[in-house]
């Protein structure tokens, strides 16, 4: 399945150049393996709206799949989650809880992250981690949700 994608990478310090972004061009490699076409690429703040507006831009240019790297954590500045959550139409608690206890196998700061999926604008959006690794291997473990998840998201003809 051709799933258009947009991938947002969330931190301060890569927005202003701090530091290179490594999680989006992460995120990038893995979904060209995957066959999907990523349409969108953006690297902001930990900013609430600023995450809700960029999520919601995608949206409208048609990304069906929003990946988000960034911001899951307990950190003060860590705003992903509640920024999806202040838009979504629903979220999906298994995609986080699925993200969570796989990685529980590789590390026991797996439990604090606060991963999650909902569906905003008619796109499923993903919330991941902001470790590269991290934001690939919990992609992963989701991803043969993935395909059905988007076109329910889109109101499209499937079965279960």
């Amino acid at each position: 399945m051709q799933i258009s994608v947009g991938i947002i990478t969330v931190s301060d310090r890569a927005s202003v150049g701090d530091y290179a972004d490594l999680g989006g061009p992460a995120l990038k490699k893995v979904a060209d393996e995957f066959g999907w076409h990523v349409l969108s690429e953006a690297v902001i703040p930990d900013d609430l709206k600023r995450i809700q507006d960029t999520i919601r831009s995608f949206a409208a240019q048609g990304c069906a799949l929003i990946l988000t790297t960034g911001g899951t954590g307990i950190a003060e500045r860590d705003l992903t989650p509640e920024a999806i959550r202040g838009i979504m139409r629903v979220e999906l608690p298994g995609f986080g809880e699925v993200m969570r206890a796989e990685s529980m196998k590789i590390t026991p700061n797996a439990i604090l992250s606060r991963n999650l999926a909902a569906v905003v604008d008619g796109a499923l959006v993903i919330a991941l981690p902001g470790k590269p690794s991290g934001a690939v291997e919990c992609l992963g473990f989701v991803k043969g949700a993935i395909p059905h998840g988007v076109a329910l998201a889109q109101r499209k003809p499937t079965s279960c």
